[in-house]
Formats: C-alpha cells, sequence, structure tokens
C-alpha cells in the first residue's frame, strides 16, 4: 500500500527564519533547535567540530537568540565565533575569511525591532540552496532534534572576536580604488539605528571624506529602523538639504540594502544603481556575461536602457539568493534588487550596501560630476506596488475570484505593460505590482486587485 511521506511544515521564508521575538518560531527554543538541526546538517564530514561565526543587529531580541544558537551548535560539537552586531555582508565576508562551515546572522533586516530572524550563509558566503534549507527543516520538526550527541569531550567551544568591525572596514576600503580619494565630498549616511551604525561612518571618514554626517546611529534595541533608514529616506533627503551634501546615503538595518540621493535630494533606487554600475563595469572591461541580473520586479526602464548598450537583463525572482542563483548562472558579476539590494560579485556574495554606496561614490569620483548628472541614466516607466496584509498561513491568491480578477487586469494592460502578484516571502502581505505607460491606468487595476483581496481574505473569516 503506498503511503505519502509526511509533509514538513516550511521552516524558512526568502531571507531565512523570521518572525515576531519570543513567539514560533523566533523564540529561545526554536533558536536553539535550529543551531541544532543546522549544525548537524552543516558540520563536517566527521561529525565533530567545524566553525560557525555568529552576527547580528541591534534588535533588543539578540541578546536571546544569540544565547540560545550558541548553545544549539556547541551541543552538536561545532565552535562558535561571536562577531558582535555587525551587517549582514560583513558575516558573509567573515564566514570566508575564518574559512568556517557556517555564518549566521541575526536580523529581521528591514523589519521593526520586535521581529528577528536568523538566516544562513554557507562556507562560500553564500545563502544556502533551498534543499539544504528543506533538510535542516526536517531536522528542526524531529524529535528528538540531535541524533548521534558527541560526547562531553567533544562540545563546541565559544569565542568573541574583538577586532571584526575593523576587519570588515577594511574589506570594504579594499573595494574602493586605491589610486582615489573621497577628498571634498560631503556624505550623509544613514545607518536605521542598525547594524552598521559604527561601520559605516568610519569607512567614508577613513576614504577622506571632507564631512561625514551621520544618522540613525543611537541604537537602543527598539528603534532599528524606527522613521530612519532606507524605509524612510526622508529624514536622509532633509539632512541633504540642510547640510548642503553632495550625497545622501539610508541603509536598511542590517545594511545588506541601500537608497540613494542625488545633492538635489531626488532618490535613486537600485534600478538607476544598478544602471550607472552597469555603464561604469563596462567602461572598465569588467562587465562578465554580457548582461546584468534584475528581478520581475526591475523597471522595463532599466530593461531598455541595458539594451541600448547591448546589455541584456535577465529577470530573477524576488530575493537576492535567487539574484545571486541567476547571476552564477550567467557567469554575470553585477546584479541587483529594485529595493536597494546590489550584488558586486568579485568583492562580496551578498547584497552589500557600504560597498554598493562606495561603487556609486567611485563613479562620482573618476567623472567629477555630481550625482544628479550621473544617476538619471533611463526614463522610468509608470510602476506602481501596492501591499495587502494578510493572516499568516492564508493563501488569497488560489481563490477563483483574486484568480479571475488579475486575469482580467493582465488582459485590460495587454502588452502595453505587465502585472505581478506575489506573497511575500518575509512578511504576511501580498505584493501587487503593475506597471504600464499610463499611472491612472494602471492604479486602478491594482486597486481593483487589491480590493479583491481584501474583500476575500475578509469573507474567509481568517
Amino acid at each position: 500500500m503506498h503511503t505519502d511521506a509526511p509533509k514538513i511544515p516550511r521552516l524558512f521564508g526568502t531571507d531565512g527564519v523570521r518572525g515576531l521575538a519570543n513567539f514560533h518560531p523566533m523564540t529561545a527554543e526554536g533558536a536553539l533547535r535550529l543551531g541544532q538541526a543546522a549544525g548537524q546538517v552543516l558540520r563536517r564530514p566527521d561529525h565533530r567540530g567545524g566553525t560557525v561565526v555568529i552576527g547580528k543587529d541591534t534588535r533588543l531580541s539578540g541578546y536571546l537568540f544569540e544565547s540560545a544558537l550558541r548553545a544549539g551548535f556547541n551541543s552538536v560539537g561545532m565552535h562558535c565565533i561571536q562577531v558582535g552586531t555587525i551587517p549582514t555582508p560583513a558575516v558573509a565576508y567573515l564566514t570566508r575569511a575564518f574559512r568556517a562551515e557556517i555564518g549566521v546572522v541575526i536580523s529581521a533586516s528591514h523589519n521593526p525591532f520586535h521581529d528577528n530572524g536568523i538566516k544562513f550563509f554557507g562556507p562560500n558566503g553564500m545563502k544556502l540552496p533551498d534543499e539544504v534549507e528543506r533538510t535542516i527543516e526536517a531536522r528542526f520538526f524531529q524529535d528528538p532534534v540531535i541524533t548521534d550527541p558527541p560526547d562531553p569531550a567533544h562540545l563546541g567551544r565559544a569565542q568573541r572576536i574583538e577586532d571584526s568591525r575593523g576587519r570588515y572596514i577594511e574589506f570594504c576600503k579594499n573595494t574602493f580604488p586605491r589610486d582615489l580619494r573621497l577628498t571634498g565630498l560631503k556624505i550623509v549616511v544613514d545607518c536605521a539605528n542598525g547594524a552598521a551604525y559604527r561601520v559605516a561612518p568610519e569607512v567614508f571618514w577613513e576614504l577622506g571624506a571632507e564631512d561625514v554626517i551621520p544618522l540613525g546611529v543611537a541604537p537602543n534595541g527598539l528603534n532599528i529602523n524606527s522613521g530612519c533608514g532606507s524605509l524612510y529616506p526622508d529624514l536622509m533627503r532633509a539632512k541633504v538639504q540642510e547640510t548642503g551634501a553632495d550625497i545622501g546615503l539610508a541603509l536598511d538595518g542590517d545594511a545588506d540594502r541601500l537608497l540613494v540621493c542625488d545633492e538635489q535630494r531626488r532618490l535613486l533606487d537600485g534600478d538607476q544603481m544598478l544602471a550607472m554600475s552597469a555603464l561604469m563595469l563596462k567602461e572598465q572591461n569588467a562587465l562578465r556575461g554580457g548582461a546584468v541580473v534584475g528581478t520581475v520586479m526591475s523597471n522595463l526602464g532599466l530593461e531598455r536602457f541595458l539594451q541600448s548598450q547591448d546589455l541584456q537583463l535577465i529577470r530573477a525572482n524576488v530575493g537576492d539568493r535567487y539574484v545571486l542563483e541567476s547571476m552564477l548562472s550567467a557567469g554575470c558579476n553585477l546584479g541587483g534588487e529594485q529595493s536597494g539590494h546590489m550584488i558586486f560579485l568579485d568583492y562580496n556574495t551578498t547584497g552589500d550596501g557600504i560597498v554598493s554606496a562606495l561603487k556609486i561614490l567611485e563613479r562620482m569620483v573618476t567623472q567629477q560630476k555630481p550625482l544628479s548628472a550621473l544617476a538619471a541614466q533611463f526614463e522610468t516607466v509608470p510602476q506602481l506596488l501596492k501591499n495587502v496584509v494578510i493572516p499568516r498561513d492564508s493563501n488569497p491568491l488560489s481563490t477563483p475570484t483574486v484568480q479571475a480578477t488579475i486575469a482580467a487586469a493582465e488582459a485590460a494592460l495587454g502588452s502595453a505593460g505587465r502585472i505581478l502578484v506575489r506573497p511575500s516571502g518575509t512578511e504576511p502581505k501580498i505584493r501587487v505590482m503593475a506597471e504600464g505607460d499610463s499611472m491612472e491606468r494602471i492604479t486602478a487595476l491594482v486597486d481593483e486587485i487589491c480590493q479583491t483581496i481584501q474583500r476575500t481574505t475578509d469573507a474567509s473569516g481568517e
């Protein structure tokens, strides 16, 4: 008699495990089990030893998860290197530098302080493949989690590396040409009261900026991403105007994404930064693969600009892990998302807000032009994105009414644009995007889809 294998619950989203701190799965017990599960899956083949690098952002709950994860890894014989409060891309770099088996980041990125998350890097500094995450999930939900515990003499150790911040600062500086300096530039940098609050200002100051004006550098455990950083760029824009700065930089809570404004306070999103960077690398004969990797959200204007440069836009699913997978598959060294995740694969294996900022600054220094003269590489096609909050574990996109509404909108837009409706991989939301030549038209279509999703959710009583 045939029976289906038991279904393993999903634990990982598009960017690790994430949720409300101190509630399942983001509890002390959950972090302990996750450390035990991941440690068994990723430790050395001899099932003894191995090293884990653990970093975190500034959330209050980070202390709880740091201790629980360390205990979980130690209990399966893995040694832990704690690098403290440091950006996500720093953990990717340090995982490679320490030749560790695993890198772990305790962060919920751009989410509010009450959320937290745990994401993993493999020994190559890249996020884990889906199949590895599924194997960890299977271990997490089995009882007991540890199937072959090491004897007491082979438990793991832990140590804290005090100079990890300095190591990462030097790494960032080495991505900037040695014959260039930031002389004469006035830079506003908003660190979102997050992981880069000490690192980012020091990088720009040490590279010779005339004045570095920091914002969001007073974390208290509760104010990460609160009215500051890349989610709230108006704070940065106002400071640029007030101080007459040459550029404004806004990072998110774990500093893997970046938004920029020019000296006239105009915002650049990830698409414009990709266009600038692609042009710079092409002129340096350093762009590989004849293409740039974006996502399904990348603006049609970016695609048209790249075509004018005899370059291709490869669209990946949303999520920097999927951007990286497409980059590796296509042999590209530049990719990114509209949200400001930028991957310069010659330097790091994940989105790195500080390195991305340095590439924009490199373009300004070498061209000796203000950012406003360099930034507008293409005309953006009108695009609208709205989010609908839904109950956790609900799936309104499976209902015939919602599907019919989406199909009708696609038919109405035809070849003049596109519709994209997808669940968020990090939050209980449905993201509805439309793109086309008429903002009035796409607004009406997006609103109709959002209202249908909301009505369907309300009617279900969830």
